[in-house]
């Protein structure tokens, strides 16, 4: 980081940068161990010096951003370029920045991973599936990760909470790909949301997952049948995420065996996550889906890890339900609650608009409580 003596020698700027590119920014210049000031420097020359016209960035919602620059480099150089190229100051700033990340990638993508996959699930209706598939979602993409967030249940709570269009029956689909009978390639049924540097997708639902089951039990080797068709979709992403059915069927065994612990994996950077409410038929249903998970396994001899715990909709002044089933919660201790989400009013809204809750109310108490919890089970 720039010392005393260094910023002396600059110049501070303020401008503005929309949030998903400053972002970016500081995640990159940390994988590179760069300084913030000393990356947007390099991109502000390379942008000068550039032949050909930078693609236009998208700045809707550019909040404050400021740096330190060489004296003059700012108001000397830049100012007066981007007035020749009849672009404004927050553009062209925007458009150095993103010049400066595509020339210097990520070290991550060098590596071939296997995308972690987080599969949330609960045989119960209502507990917030949804909710926390999207927020989790949200939160990854936000930190600077490539997410895919696939809407396993037929009902499209999720495709529709995201303002995505669901899948037309009889056309291709996740079911069609899993049972065998595909109509094109599956990375053309993938739909990537504005906003999130554009790191955020989603693979939409068709009500043709209703017959799922059926079809399912007609296939071979059917526990593997979702692995096979997210498989040629995995080399894209750093994240995987499942919002599952209500469901202990074939499909909810499928969905159970992607986010199996793999061969080298790290343990628990896959696994099953658990949405539960603060009252007693979530309990009887969590039950019935960690004796799935263990027949599963037995079965199978395989590793599924418990990612956790995640009580949402919680408020405390519904009194002793509320209060004694959080604490029954915790003291399962195995798996253990890993959040914690108030049952507020940012999130029904969010659904409302059609938009993830990150986007809709960043910096609400719900927002919050995702990013807390993606990062407990990155």
């Amino acid at each position: 980081m720039a010392g005393n003596n260094e910023r002396e020698e600059r110049e501070k700027v303020v401008s503005k940068l929309p949030s998903w590119l400053r972002q970016d920014l500081k995640v990159r210049a940390a994988e590179l161990r760069m300084d913030i000031q000393d990356a947007v420097e390099a991109g502000i020359r390379a942008w000068l010096t550039a032949k050909t016209p930078p693609a236009e960035v998208d700045t809707s919602g550019a909040e404050s951003f400021s740096t330190w620059l060489p004296p003059g480099l700012y108001d000397d150089d830049f100012k007066p370029a981007c007035a020749s190229r009849g672009v404004s100051y927050v553009q062209g700033l925007a458009q150095a920045v993103s010049l400066w990340l595509d020339s210097n990638p990520s070290p991550r993508a060098a590596v071939r991973q296997v995308p972690r996959r987080k599969v949330v699930g609960n045989q119960k209706g209502g507990v917030g599936k949804t909710a926390v598939s999207a927020g989790i979602a949200a939160a990854y993409a936000e930190s600077g990760e490539n997410v895919l967030v696939v809407d396993y249940d037929p009902q499209g709570h999720l495709t529709n909470q995201l303002g995505v269009s669901p899948i037309i029956a009889g056309e291709d689909s996740l079911a069609r790909h899993m049972s065998g009978e595909p109509l094109g390639h599956i990375r053309d049924l993938v739909v990537r949301l504005d906003g999130f540097g554009g790191r955020l997708h989603v693979l939409p639902a068709c009500a043709d997952g209703f017959l799922l089951d059926v079809k399912l039990s007609q296939v071979r080797a059917r526990e593997a049948a979702l692995e096979r068709a997210l498989a040629p979709l995995e080399d894209d992403y750093d994240v995987i995420i499942i919002d599952c059915p209500p469901s202990l069927g074939l499909a909810m065994d499928a969905g159970l065996y992607y986010g199996r612990r793999r061969d080298g994996e790290r343990p628990r950077s896959s696994g099953v996550l658990i949405p539960v409410q603060a009252e007693d038929s979530s309990a009887d249903a969590f039950g019935m889906l960690m004796e799935q998970i263990a027949d599963l396994q037995d079965d199978l001899q395989i590793q599924i890890d418990h990612l956790g715990i995640v009580v949402n909709l919680y408020d405390a002044r519904r009194g002793f339900i509320a209060t004694s089933s959080l604490s029954n919660w915790e003291k399962l201790g195995d798996p253990p609650v890993v959040a914690v989400i108030p049952d507020l009013k940012e999130q029904r809204e969010a659904v409302r608009k059609h938009q993830p809750l990150l986007a809709y109310a960043p910096k609400s108490e719900q927002a919050a409580v995702m990013r807390e919890l993606a990062k407990e089970i990155a």
